[in-house]
């Protein structure tokens, strides 16, 4: 058993992370003791549960790490910071919206973070599931594909791995409610990355637009589904999916307007956000969650 103490010099509002978490119920997030599980994979294919349990407050934000096997102490140390991103600046963040259309915003929910999933591969799947759909069924469908075809271990659920999503029939995923295409494109875009096609580590160190343009020649992925990976596989600062419904009315509460803006219409508003939409975009979302 390991257990590491992380302090961090900026607000971050973890309490936010949890309760975005806590919509998927492959979970296991407790908001009273305000803990998360998280699945981890190490570089030698091994499989560890590491908890993460919030000590301090968003202005004062501080966490206890715990993990089982003290040998792999530091490769998920590094994994779960950046999953969580504790290295970037919140703080810097926020002000950089004071003066802007969103300062209200900002003032209302400081220290929001980017909430990651802990897997490249399954958000990507995630996202491909999800497009269309409305969120209760769209988890519905991701719980039972992992339910089948992940692994539950030391009480967390581990996400399937690409060669074997590969080799399933598109039957297999139409008796689970997916429809023909969506299980094509699942099924697919597996065999893709097993098989080489597509390696998800290459394409996450390239440029937003230079991953946009790769995975939006995949079938089944458009821009909505490449754009969801960059903000919530990768955690990348600056993007604002405008055609995003929750968006849309998230700024059309915020304006008071009588309809939603057109893309257009938020192309204008956003000026200014820059280099962090996807900020913007989070907070603009989290304004209109229950």
């Amino acid at each position: 058993m390991w257990k590491e103490t992380i302090t961090l010099d900026t607000i971050y509002d973890f309490d936010y992370s949890l309760q975005r978490l806590q919509m998927d119920p492959l979970l296991v997030v407790d908001r009273q003791r305000r803990s998360v599980d998280i699945p981890l994979r190490t570089e030698d294919g091994e499989r560890h549960k590491v908890t993460v349990r919030a000590k301090g407050t968003t202005p004062h934000p501080a966490f206890e790490v715990l993990g089982e096997q003290k040998d792999y102490q530091t490769e998920l140390l590094k994994q779960t910071f950046d999953l969580f991103q504790w290295d970037k600046d919140l703080t810097v963040i926020n002000e950089h919206f004071i003066g802007t259309n969103l300062e209200r915003l900002f003032y209302a929910h400081p220290g929001t973070p980017i909430v990651r999933d802990f897997d490249l591969y399954f958000s990507l799947m995630k996202g491909i599931i999800h497009q269309q759909l409305n969120m209760k069924f769209a988890y519905t469908l991701s719980t039972r594909f992992v339910e089948a075809y992940g692994t539950y271990l030391d009480g967390v659920w581990f996400y399937p791995e690409p060669e074997d999503i590969a080799r399933l029939d598109y039957g297999d995923l139409r008796t689970m409610q997916f429809s023909q295409r969506k299980a094509e494109y699942v099924i697919d875009t597996s065999g893709k990355i097993s098989g080489g096609e597509i390696d998800l580590a290459e394409l996450a160190a390239q440029s937003d637009k230079q991953i946009i343009d790769q995975l939006v020649k995949v079938r089944g992925i458009g821009a909505w589904t490449a754009e969801n990976w960059l903000l919530f596989g990768l955690g990348r600062d600056d993007l604002l999916p405008k055609a995003d419904i929750g968006i849309q009315n998230a700024l059309k509460f915020y304006f008071d307007m009588d309809r939603k803006p057109t893309i257009s219409e938020i192309t204008d508003m956003s000026d200014g956000w820059a280099p962090y939409k996807s900020h913007a975009a989070l907070t603009l979302w989290r304004s209109i969650e229950g």
